[in-house]
C-alpha cells in the first residue's frame, strides 16, 4: 500500500509556493483523527491540544466537507488509507496556513451534519451513514491502525469502490473480523494499545492490575486476532472471555489463579454424532485439575461437566470441534477368479493274435462251446504249435474319448487289431464376486457371502477303548465371499483403508471318507486411494503343466512313428486371480456441520 509520507514543511515547495514560512508559536495542535461508525452514525473525531476555533464548508464538483481548525498545528499524523467507508472517499488533512490545520472530507453527496465542541479538546463531525469499518491515527500515543483490503491483487491500482447495501450489524462486525490491517505501536503504553484493540474489533477488553509497561511493534496484513494474540504472545500476557463477552487480559499467573477462586458450576452438553464416552476421554486434559470432573451419559450421549465457567466456554467449543459430522464411505470390491483346463490325449493300443492263441482282452472271442464271448481274463495259449499273440498298452485308458477309431487286418495266420483314441477338452470356470459395503469414517465393517459346510473329524483318542467305536465330531467351515474394511477419509479427500478380501470354495475328495478341500484366495492390504478410483489390491497367476507318456520300448521313441505304439496325456491348468477395490464418498459433509 503506498502511504504519503512527504513532511508537511515541503508541500509549498512542492506547489511552488515558495519557502515554508517561519514557525510561529500556536495554541494548539492537532494530536489524532479517527473516522468511526456506531449504530450508523459516522463520526470524524478530531483531537486537539489547546482551544481553537472551528470554521465548516462545503464544496462541491466533487463534494466535500471542509473543516478549518484556526489556531493549531499539525502532529505528526500518519496519511489515510484510501479506502471508502460509507459516503467518505478520502480524508486529507494539512497544514493550510501557519495557524490553521484543515481537514477535507471527500464524500460521494454530502450528508446533514453536527459539528460539536462540547468536550474539551476534541472537535466531532457526526453524520448519519451505513457501517463501515473504524480507522484512527493518533500522533501523541504512536498508535497506527489503517485498514487495507484483503484482495489478491496486491498491486492493483484501482481504488475498491462499496457496492454493496448497507450492512447489518452482525456482517458489519464479520467483516470487521475478517478484515486485513496494520498495526503499528510506538513506545506506546499498553493501555493504549488495548483500547485500539477494543475500538476496532467492538468488544471490551480490561486490563489487569499487572499490565503496564510501553509496547514497540509493527504487525503487517493481519486480522485483529491474530494481531492481538500476535501481541498478548510478545508482551508474555494471556487473555480470557469473562461473563458478557469481557476480555480480560493479564499475566498468566494471575488469570491462572481464577481457576482456585471461580465458583464450579455443571452443565450438560449434548452431543449429536460422537460417542459420549470417547468425547470425555479426549477432554479429560482440559478439566481444571482437582477441581473439575467430567462423565459421559450414555443414554442421552450428552457430556455432564462440573467446572468453572470460563473453563467451560472453552471445553464447549472443543467438544462442538470433535462432534463433527462424519462421511460415510461406499467400497466396492471386484474379485475374478478364472479357472481354465486344456487337456489333450492320444493312445494307440494294439491286439494280435491267431484263432487258436489270443490274449482275450482288448479282442473278445467266441468260445465254441458255449456260443458266448470268453471272460476278459480269460487268455487262450496254444501249446501244439508256433503262434503269436501280443497286447499294446493294454492298460491305458482315455476316459470320455471324442474319438475311437478300429482297424483290423489278417496277415497271414494272424489277425492284427489296432485302437486309436483321442480327446481335445478344454474346461474354463469364471467366478466374479462384486461384494459392496458402506461405512463411517474409521469403523470396521464385514460382509459375507457363502455358506458353512460340515467337516466329520475323527476322534483317535478314542480308538483301543476296548470295542468302541471311534468318535466323531462336526465342525463347519464358513467358506465363500468375505469383505472386511476400515476406511479413512484425508482432508484433501482420499481414502486410506485398511483391507482384508478372501474367496474359498469346498471341493470334495474323489474318495468320501477323506472329506473335503478348501482353495482359499486370500489378500490382505492397506493403501491410500481417491475417491472414486479403482485400484488392484491383488493378482496372481498359476500355471500347472503336466505331460504324460507311455508305450511300448523303443518303438516309442521313434521320431513321427513313436506316438504309433504310445500313449500321451498334455494338461495345462491356469489360475488366474484379480482383486479390485472402489472406495466412494457417498456423504461428504460440509465443515462444521
Amino acid at each position: 500500500m503506498m502511504k504519503r509520507s512527504l513532511s508537511l514543511a515541503l508541500l509549498p515547495m512542492l506547489f511552488g509556493l515558495g519557502p515554508a514560512p517561519s514557525v510561529h508559536p500556536r495554541e494548539g495542535q492537532v494530536t489524532a483523527l479517527s473516522l468511526s461508525n456506531i449504530s450508523g452514525t459516522a463520526r470524524l473525531t478530531i483531537s486537539v491540544s489547546g482551544p481553537v476555533q472551528v470554521h465548516d464548508m462545503v464544496l462541491h464538483d466533487p463534494d466535500r466537507l471542509v473543516l478549518d481548525l484556526t489556531g493549531a498545528t499539525l502532529g505528526d499524523l500518519g496519511t489515510y488509507d484510501g479506502l471508502p467507508r460509507g459516503v467518505v472517499r478520502d480524508i486529507r488533512i494539512n497544514q493550510f496556513k501557519d495557524n490553521v490545520v484543515r481537514v477535507v472530507l471527500e464524500v460521494d453527496q454530502v450528508p446533514h451534519y453536527a459539528v460539536d465542541q462540547r468536550t474539551p479538546g476534541v472537535v466531532a463531525v457526526s453524520f448519519s451513514d451505513q457501517p463501515f469499518v473504524s480507522w484512527g491515527s493518533d500522533a501523541s500515543t504512536g498508535l497506527r491502525l489503517a485498514v487495507i483490503p484483503a484482495s489478491p491483487d496486491a498491486n492493483a491500482g484501482a481504488r475498491p469502490t462499496l457496492v454493496a447495501p448497507p450492512l447489518s450489524a452482525a456482517a458489519a462486525a464479520q467483516q470487521q473480523q475478517q478484515q486485513l490491517l496494520d498495526f503499528q505501536f510506538d513506545n506506546a503504553p499498553i493501555g493504549d494499545a488495548l483500547n485500539q484493540f477494543a475500538q476496532y474489533s467492538g468488544r471490551s477488553i480490561v486490563p489487569g492490575k499487572s499490565v503496564t509497561g510501553n509496547v514497540t511493534m509493527t504487525i503487517h496484513n493481519a486480522t485483529w486476532e491474530d494481531a492481538f494474540h500476535a501481541f498478548l504472545d510478545a508482551e508474555g500476557l494471556s487473555a480470557t472471555e469473562m461473563s458478557g463477552g469481557i476480555i480480560r487480559v493479564d499475566s498468566p499467573e494471575e488469570l491462572g489463579k481464577l481457576d482456585s477462586i471461580e465458583v464450579l458450576q455443571p452443565e450438560i452438553i449434548p452431543l449429536n454424532y460422537a460417542k459420549a464416552a470417547e468425547v470425555a476421554k479426549s477432554i479429560q486434559g482440559l478439566i481444571t485439575k482437582n477441581r473439575g470432573s467430567v462423565f459421559p451419559d450414555t443414554s442421552t450421549n450428552s457430556l455432564v461437566i462440573n467446572d468453572t465457567r470460563t473453563r467451560i466456554a472453552s471445553i464447549r467449543d472443543f467438544v462442538k470441534q470433535l462432534d463433527v459430522r462424519t462421511p460415510t464411505i461406499s467400497i466396492t470390491a471386484k474379485l475374478i477368479f478364472v479357472d481354465r483346463t486344456d487337456l489333450e490325449q492320444l493312445g494307440v493300443k494294439y491286439d494280435i493274435g491267431t484263432s487258436s492263441q489270443f490274449f482275450n482282452q482288448l479282442v473278445q472271442r467266441i468260445d465254441p462251446l458255449t456260443g458266448q464271448p470268453y471272460q476278459p481274463t480269460v487268455n487262450v495259449v496254444n501249446l501244439g504249435g508256433n503262434a503269436v499273440s501280443a497286447i499294446s498298452n493294454a492298460d491305458a485308458i482315455i476316459s470320455n474319448s471324442a474319438l475311437d477309431l478300429v482297424f483290423s487286418t489278417a496277415i497271414g495266420g494272424f489277425s492284427v487289431t489296432s485302437f486309436l483314441s483321442a480327446l481335445s477338452q478344454t474346461e474354463l470356470s469364471d467366478v466374479e464376486a462384486v461384494p459392496t459395503i458402506t461405512t463411517l469414517d474409521n469403523k470396521e465393517a464385514q460382509i459375507v457371502s457363502g455358506e458353512q459346510t460340515p467337516v466329520r473329524v475323527i476322534d483317535l483318542s478314542s480308538l483301543g477303548q476296548g470295542n468302541a467305536v471311534p468318535r466323531a465330531n462336526v465342525q463347519f467351515k464358513e467358506t465363500g465371499i468375505k469383505l472386511t474394511a476400515t476406511p479413512h477419509v484425508t482432508a484433501n479427500r482420499q481414502v486410506v483403508m485398511d483391507l482384508d478380501v478372501e474367496r474359498s470354495s469346498v471341493q470334495p475328495l474323489a474318495a468320501a471318507d477323506l472329506g473335503y478341500t478348501i482353495p482359499i484366495q486370500h489378500s490382505t492390504d492397506k493403501l491410500l486411494v481417491n475417491d472414486g478410483e479403482t485400484a488392484v489390491i491383488g493378482g496372481m497367476t498359476v500355471t500347472t503343466v503336466s505331460k504324460n507318456h507311455q508305450g511300448i520300448p523303443l518303438l516309442s521313441a521313434l521320431p513321427f512313428i513313436g506316438k504309433l505304439f504310445s500313449f500321451t496325456s498334455d494338461q495345462e491348468e491356469r489360475q488366474d486371480l484379480i482383486i479390485m477395490v472402489t472406495p466412494r464418498i457417498v456423504d461428504d459433509p460440509a465443515p462444521g456441520n
